[in-house]
């Protein structure tokens, strides 16, 4: 389990943080100058060259969205200048696409995290461009939130496999419901009825709690509180639950550990919007105490198992059922091995769960939960102080990763393994280097007691 540092704080991983700045700027300037778009968007290293993957492409807002992040954190200008150019020029076709439930990465990574810096004062007031990020956000959650599937007791949004699929990704993607209801958006569907953004994705997070994760209460035979399943699967004809799968994990009986981070970072900061909704806004969708009772107990639960099943570093292995782990010894009172011979680790999970453990610390301490909230909120430090030194932080200037030894999709063998290893390894992934940055940055405004980061910034109260 994670070896939770008490020591650390925000403030002692400024020096990091600092060179990671200055790594992160030579990264995404060598990737705009090399990258062919004509090949799609970048998706992973190989040999430390950002190259393309067709599955879903819903990592082309993170490519962009690091260029804000990088100048919301450095004031470089050159990078406001990249991403906003490149968002215009590249992103409208996301913003329609309804072919994925990736609305909430590639759009509020990108129109989100710009319309933030506006609200912010970061960006010169300019009406129309505001209201130019405003429209994509809407329209881009409108179009996520009519991929719905009915259940007897609410629905989901599916998944790209299907109306029958949930994955447990789209927790967080669902962010960008939750921003344009806040901004005075609806669905508007046949015979112009009225649906709501807000009340798509409280049921689709309810949905998500019930079919995709654990809570030890006895679902079926493998019910370990906190872990997760990729993904649900439902008869359409009836609405009926069949099983958990698993589509980049080992098996829908083991925990992937990248899903399980989605969840633990979706779950807690969506508690810090649900705060700042009054309770009109609430009626008809559910009870606050209710929805804010499986919400916390879903972060929870998740962030106990991701430190319970974690190596002493913070750095998980790809899933945490396997196969070749035993191998490995007792591989869970040691630091993650990157270069072991049997089972790659995931440090983009790592980047993504970090962010959950510090926000549900963050999230308990104002409910006054001060030694619960330590625990979650050290164990985000310790993972990122890990994350963000040797043998992850890519310092090599030929090498376009900035986070290494990220995982993609591990049964389908997509990950490259070099000459000479028997697993990947010391590659990078767009969603890793994205998520990193956003954990940096979100650690950094805490350490200069900055504006408090939230996806829902944009959004002027």
């Amino acid at each position: 389990m994670i070896r939770i540092q008490d020591d650390l704080t925000p403030a002692s991983l400024k020096p990091k943080l600092d060179r990671f700045w200055t790594l992160s700027a030579r990264k995404i300037v060598s990737i705009e100058e090399s990258y062919d778009e004509a090949d799609g968007a970048p998706v992973f290293t190989v040999d430390g060259k950002y190259t393309s993957r067709g599955w879903t492409d819903w990592t082309e807002g993170f490519v962009y969205g690091s260029a804000v992040l990088q100048y919301d954190a450095t004031d470089d200008e050159l990078f406001l200048k990249l991403a906003r150019e490149r968002t215009v020029e590249r992103m409208a076709t996301h913003v329609s696409h309804v072919g994925v439930h990736d609305h909430g990465f590639n759009n509020l990574s990108t129109y989100g995290n710009l319309l933030r810096l506006m609200v912010e004062g970061r960006l010169a007031q300019d009406p129309w461009e505001a209201e130019f990020y405003k429209l994509a956000i809407k329209t881009s959650a409108a179009v996520q939130a009519n991929r719905w599937s009915e259940l007897p007791e609410g629905g989901y949004i599916y998944s790209f496999n299907g109306p029958h699929s949930l994955f447990v990704d789209t927790v967080r993607s669902c962010r960008i419901l939750m921003v344009a209801h806040a901004l005075g958006h609806v669905l508007m569907g046949e015979g112009d009825r009225s649906i709501s953004l807000l009340g798509r994705a409280l049921e689709h997070l309810a949905a998500t709690a019930k079919y995709n994760l654990y809570f030890g209460e006895g679902r079926d035979a493998y019910d370990v509180r906190g872990r997760t399943a990729h993904e649900a699967i439902f008869n359409r004809d009836d609405g009926a639950f069949r099983c958990p799968n698993s589509q980049q994990g080992y098996s829908g009986l083991t925990t992937w550990t990248r899903g399980l981070a989605w969840a633990m970072v979706g779950y807690a900061e969506e508690l810090e919007f649900l705060a700042t909704l009054d309770d009109r806004a609430l009626e008809g969708h559910g009870e606050r105490a209710a929805i804010e009772e499986l919400w916390l107990s879903a972060a929870r639960s998740t962030c106990d198992f991701y430190i319970a099943n974690t190596p002493t570093c913070g750095i998980p292995y790809w899933d945490t059922g396997a196969p070749g782990l035993p191998h490995l010894g007792d591989w869970l009172e040691q630091p993650a091995d990157p270069y072991n011979d049997h089972e790659p680790v995931d440090s983009s999970a790592a980047a993504i769960a970090a962010q959950g453990l510090l926000r549900l610390g963050h999230y308990l301490e104002d409910r006054g939960e001060r030694a619960e909230a330590r625990r979650y909120f050290q164990a985000g430090l310790t993972v990122s102080d890990t994350l963000f030194g040797a043998p992850y932080l890519s310092e090599d200037a030929n090498h376009q990763g900035l986070i290494l030894h990220s995982i993609y999709h591990r049964p389908r063998g997509w990950d490259h393994i070099p000459a000479g290893s028997a697993i990947p390894h010391g590659e990078s992934s767009l969603w890793g280097d994205y998520h990193a940055r956003e954990l940096a940055l979100y650690i950094q405004r805490l350490a200069d007691d900055g504006k408090y980061l939230t996806f829902f910034g944009g959004v002027e109260r």
